[in-house]
């Protein structure tokens, strides 16, 4: 015994038609018979059925004479260009009038036959336009009801409206006498599995007259599986004719609402007796639905673009407040509460690196870091939006009420840049037609016991209370999020223009001021050459002067040398940046000895030890090299010099593709205050001014540590420093 799901059930290939219809079906290119419905005989004579296989309707000229006649019959080939794409026409079948269409479905050609039924009672008095006058969206719905009424008449007639998930809702309702209302009641997916939906989509006038009549099977020698898609009078499921017995009714019709080519609902009648509506009453109301789709589907148009007209004119105010502060982070905290309100959130939070702003209702800090790491190892897109966070991960991150909904916007994920919406959890109550847990029982499905899901036996309301969501993040949100997104984009591109352009004019600036540093230092080595010679000149003469004298010339030439210093630190700065550099491997072993003991020399300081432990190879450059090294080891000896037992140590390890080297001194120390200047020119911090110098070294050393690829870094605290200079590995 097969299972059969609701969604599998071939319901185009039922293999039968109802019994108000007739159908024939030819072949396209040959006109030869291929199938026909059983029932043929009730209204073409007919002496053998078997006889009608491969021929032609035109080989039995009076028995169909009244469709070779026809009109749509003699334009058959016209008519039967494109594939279903229905033609009406009405004909005379034994002196009584019959419906008659026809369409090209595949390789066949579908005559179908069924009696006209005048309707007397029929009365349209509303205009065509009359949808288009309404501005609110359920009277167009109560409208369209009030007009079929006039049409179909049957004793409930509802407006179905399909949900995202496949479920669906009666929104609009006109009943007769004493039937039990299903207004705002909810229906499971199942109830219209996903195949039937597609063929609503195709087919969108469809009728069953009489549940409890006996069908009519189609007889054929060839086609095993005729596709009666759309054929008005294909046969009913057993599923679907047990569901309509279990609701009370005997009868149904149903018209596709179609909107912007989706299933956007249906408009579903039933009636307690059996009933059968004339084609001509069916095709009119298809017409009157679709008009009312059309309105509808205006009025929902203009109600947007005036909503967008509004966001813009929001997202223009915004723009203009962004644009008042110097960062994008500023930006968002200033606007934090027009960011939140845009689409309709509980809570917002701001996230940039480590920093969280928050607005509103949110959760505690330690649950958005939680949420923010699940967003970095489980999201790829740029936006994540769920309205049932909470109850699909509210144990794994302990969430509470107010993060039920959750949208998530990555500005920037390599900077942990992102915006976090929240909404509060929302007490949901689905009332349903019946239980929508359905039975599995066993059908006979074409003379074959199948298990198939039963149609639920009560329509009584079933209230489900559902937990852990949010309200729906609805189109209008979505667009919000997407204007936001948009103007965070166009203003991060606005700033980097503004900060390209700054910075293009600050490089010139550089470029100018380095080109004057050259010159200057150049230039005036030789006046200040000149003016110590002259100062020594003058102090040899002085063998009698006073000592006042003497001093105050000393404290010239020791000016003077000072200057002499600084200029060639600020040109060995300028040739830092601007020099041809040649990176190649170098040993630095000799070169850190050799600056090491003239160091101790040039401070005065014989007694610091240095300890120079292993000394691997590096890429660099063979003068930059020098000076990096001549910088640092200089500086630890100097401010070292004036401890009880001055110690440097030196020492280099390779790292993956790096070389590490440290440089460490017992000396006075950085404040910390002082380290965001460290690598500033002319920059000397307070404990360090009792000791000679200008402030250049280390950004001579920072300077050559980016052109050649490494990098500067340092430790401080009150026992001293580490230099941490970090090379690529040869």
């Amino acid at each position: 015994m097969n299972f059969v799901e609701c969604h599998e059930e071939p319901i185009h290939i039922p293999g039968y038609i109802q019994s108000f219809g007739y159908l024939i079906g030819i072949d396209a290119e040959t006109h030869s018979i291929t199938f026909f419905s059983k029932n043929i005989e009730e209204i073409f004579n007919i002496e053998n059925q078997e006889q009608l296989f491969g021929k032609k309707l035109t080989d039995f000229s009076e028995s169909f004479k009244s469709i070779i006649e026809s009109e749509i019959y003699g334009s058959l080939n016209r008519f039967t260009k494109r594939e279903n794409e229905t033609y009406f026409d009405k004909i005379f079948i034994k002196d009584k009038e019959y419906h008659f269409s026809i369409f090209r479905s595949k390789n066949n050609i579908f005559l179908e036959f069924e009696a006209v039924i005048p309707n007397p009672n029929k009365r349209i008095s509303n205009k065509y336009d009359s949808f288009y006058i309404v501005d609110d969206a359920h009277e167009i719905w109560e409208q369209l009801l009030n007009t079929l009424s006039k049409i179909v008449n049957y004793d409930r007639m509802m407006i179905y409206k399909f949900m995202m998930d496949g479920s669906g809702k009666v929104i609009a309702e006109r009943r007769e006498g004493n039937i039990e209302s299903y207004l705002g009641l909810h229906y499971p997916e199942t109830d219209i599995p996903r195949q039937a939906r597609e063929l609503y989509l195709k087919k969108r006038k469809r009728i069953f007259s009489d549940v409890y009549s006996e069908t009519v099977p189609l007889l054929s020698k060839t086609e095993e599986n005729i596709d009666l898609t759309y054929a008005a009078s294909r046969g009913m499921s057993p599923i679907h004719a047990q569901y309509i017995k279990n609701s009370g009714a005997a009868s149904s019709f149903s018209i596709s609402i179609i909107i912007d080519d989706h299933l956007w609902g249906l408009v579903t009648c039933q009636n307690t007796e059996a009933k059968h509506i004339d084609l001509e009453d069916r095709v009119q109301a298809g017409i009157f639905t679709a008009l009312a789709s059309n309105a509808y589907s205006s009025f929902k148009s203009k109600n947007e673009l005036n909503y967008r007209l509004k966001l813009n004119e929001k997202s223009s105010q915004l723009k203009t407040e962004f644009l008042k502060y110097n960062s994008l982070f500023d930006s968002l905290i200033e606007n934090k509460a027009e960011i939140r309100n845009l689409p309709e959130a509980d809570g917002l939070a701001i996230v940039s690196d480590e920093k969280i702003v928050t607005d509103g209702v949110t959760p505690k800090r330690n649950v958005i870091e939680k949420i923010i790491q699940w967003a970095h190892e489980n999201t790829e897109d740029s936006v994540y939006l769920s309205r049932s966070f909470l109850k699909e991960h509210g144990e794994e991150l302990e969430l509470d009420e107010v993060s039920a909904g959750i949208v998530i916007y990555f500005i920037e994920r390599s900077k942990n840049e992102m915006l976090i919406w929240f909404r509060k959890e929302f007490d949901e109550h689905i009332n349903w037609a019946g239980n929508p847990q359905k039975q599995i029982e066993v059908f006979s499905y074409n003379g074959e016991e199948k298990q198939i899901i039963s149609p639920r036996t009560s329509f009584q309301i079933f209230t489900e209370n559902i937990k852990g969501n949010s309200k729906r993040w609805n189109s209008r949100n979505v667009a919000a999020i997407q204007a936001i997104r948009d103007l965070i984009l166009e203003t991060s591109h606005k700033n980097y223009i503004t900060i390209k352009k700054l910075n293009d004019e600050l490089k010139k600036v550089n470029e100018e001021l380095d080109s004057f540093s050259y010159t200057i230092s150049h230039d005036l080595g030789t006046p200040l050459t000149v003016m110590k010679l002259n100062a020594q000149m003058l102090l040899n003469s002085l063998n009698d002067g006073s000592e006042k004298s003497k001093n105050k010339i000393n404290s010239i030439i020791e000016e003077i040398d000072n200057m002499a210093e600084m200029m060639r630190d600020v040109l060995q700065l300028s040739r830092a940046k601007h020099s041809e550099i040649q990176l190649e491997r170098l040993a630095t072993g000799n070169t850190i000895a050799k600056i090491s003991e003239n160091a101790k020399i040039t401070f005065d300081s014989p007694k610091t030890e240095i300890i120079i432990k292993e000394c691997p190879d590096v890429l660099g450059d063979k003068t930059m090299l020098h000076q990096v090294f001549l910088n640092i080891i200089n500086n630890a000896v100097k401010y070292s010099s004036q401890q009880e037992q001055p110690q440097v140590e030196i020492s280099g390890r390779e790292e993956g593709d790096m070389v590490i080297y440290r440089i460490s001194d017992n000396g006075i120390g950085i404040p910390e205050e002082e380290k965001h200047k460290m690598f500033k020119i002319f920059n000397r911090m307070d404990n360090a001014k009792k000791f000679k110098g200008n402030g250049v070294g280390l950004s001579i050393v920072f300077r050559i540590m980016k052109r050649i690829g490494g990098n500067i870094d340092y430790e401080s605290n009150k026992e001293g420093t580490s230099f941490i200079l970090t090379f690529k590995k040869p």
